[in-house]
């Protein structure tokens, strides 16, 4: 469900934004976001307003995700965005406080003080409580990532800390592994210090967070180890697989990756956007 929501917030609010194709989207105003907006609206828990349990990004778990709910406040302040532009403002202000609540939620029940960083899920239990699952997962950078919090807050921090010293791949090859333990496509292997194959998506998320908080060119700078890294990695053709091999370097999984690519391509637009925003548009570095 969050990467359907993502991708629908993607597709609508940032072309309406700019180009403001107002007879475009009148057409799929009613029958498309307003009815798309109020079904995450009410797929929530009333106690804690967070979604109801879903599968996660990976498809192979269910329950309450941080990147699925980062992803559902995201769509659901787009929805309030185009109510309000369309001057429904009381439809507008419904959706940001179900957005609210949802954010509240995560603070309350997804925040782990004891590992001082966020969880990648919670599970209901029978007993009105919630089982925690803490397992250190790339895919918690939804919370920031669809600007839920910013990319500098300290809690965020502390979790983008986390991921890179936890999930980094410890050989030659480098990279970042998707979660601990990550047996997808795992390559057999005795050494145990290895928490998953590197796959391109999850360098690239912390190429965008480095950017993302980067307020000189040094600290930019940081993420081109993740950009050099995706591209010194590609097949001579130029082709992004999922994930490869942290020995050997070679492809795995599905080759090419539209979604690799994608990503290549927009963590190296953030670049190149902050990287003119540091330096007033001089076009300097």
């Amino acid at each position: 469900m969050g990467r359907i929501v993502a991708e629908l917030e993607k597709a609508n609010s940032y072309p309406f934004d700019r180009y403001r194709d107002v007879e475009f989207i009148k057409a799929h105003y009613r029958g498309f976001i307003i009815r798309a907006a109020n079904w995450l609206m009410d797929f929530r828990d009333p106690e804690s307003g967070l979604p109801r349990p879903s599968w996660d990004l990976w498809e192979e778990r269910r329950g309450i995700m941080a990147w699925t709910v980062g992803a559902v406040w995201s769509g659901l302040q787009a929805a309030a965005d185009f109510a309000a532009a369309f001057g429904e403002s009381e439809l507008s202000a419904s959706y940001r406080q179900a957005a609210a609540a949802m954010k509240a939620g995560v603070e309350c029940r997804l925040w782990s003080p004891e590992r001082n960083r966020y969880s990648r899920m919670i599970v209901p239990r029978s007993d009105g409580l919630y089982q925690r699952d803490d397992a250190l997962d790339s895919s918690i950078v939804g919370l920031w990532y669809f600007g839920m919090f910013p990319a500098g807050d300290a809690r965020i921090v502390s979790t983008m800390e986390a991921f890179f010293e936890h999930l980094r791949v410890p050989t030659a090859i480098g990279g970042m592994a998707r979660y601990q333990d990550d047996r997808y496509h795992r390559v057999s292997l005795e050494r145990g210090d290895i928490p998953g194959n590197p796959w391109f998506i999850c360098a690239l998320w912390m190429a965008q967070w480095r950017i993302a908080i980067a307020k000189s060119s040094a600290e930019l700078n940081r993420a081109l180890e993740f950009l050099e890294w995706t591209a010194a990695h590609a097949l001579p053709s130029g082709i992004l697989a999922e994930q490869i091999h942290p020995l050997t370097g070679e492809p795995l999984s599905v080759s090419p990756l539209t979604w690799s690519h994608a990503a290549f391509v927009l963590a190296v637009q953030q670049f190149l956007e902050k990287k003119e925003e540091l330096h007033g548009g001089r076009g300097q570095y």
